[in-house]
């Protein structure tokens, strides 16, 4: 719906957003850049860009880890929150950095290819080789 209200944050607090609109289902990115900034993976939803509003942005930190995207993060507890694309009309937000992630719906796994051996994935869900169809990702 267009009128939901989202809401969340870092974990110490002090970078805030506000999201409105509905909410992608959570996509799960297995690519090496997610996978060494987050440990594992990114498990993310997506809002409209002009629909995410950041409370106080003096503490919000973006990398450039790529000329297609930027990754934003809380520049004092290090807690990952945006994965913003140069080209495209969303914003990817963190699922976990939501604070009621409890209506989110798991959607499916992306670039598994780059999976480690170790974390298999056993969920159902589909599973992409590289991106899915009509999601922007950074080039490999």
């Amino acid at each position: 719906m267009a009128g939901e209200q989202h809401s969340g944050g870092c974990l110490c607090g002090a970078v805030r957003y506000a999201a409105t609109g509905p909410l992608r289902d959570v996509v799960y990115c297995h690519c090496g850049q997610c996978r060494r900034q987050s440990g594992l993976y990114y498990a993310a939803t997506a809002v409209d860009q002009g629909n995410l509003v950041v409370a106080d942005a003096v503490n919000l930190r973006w990398f450039a880890a790529s000329a297609h995207a930027r990754r934003g993060f809380c520049g004092i507890c290090g807690s990952l929150l945006f994965w913003w694309p140069e080209q495209g009309t969303h914003v990817a937000i963190l699922a976990g950095s939501l604070d009621d992630p409890t209506s989110l719906r798991a959607g499916y796994h992306i670039c598994t290819k780059g999976r480690p051996a170790f974390h298999s994935i056993a969920d159902g869900l589909p599973q992409y080789a590289q991106s899915a169809p009509g999601l922007a990702i950074a080039p490999a």
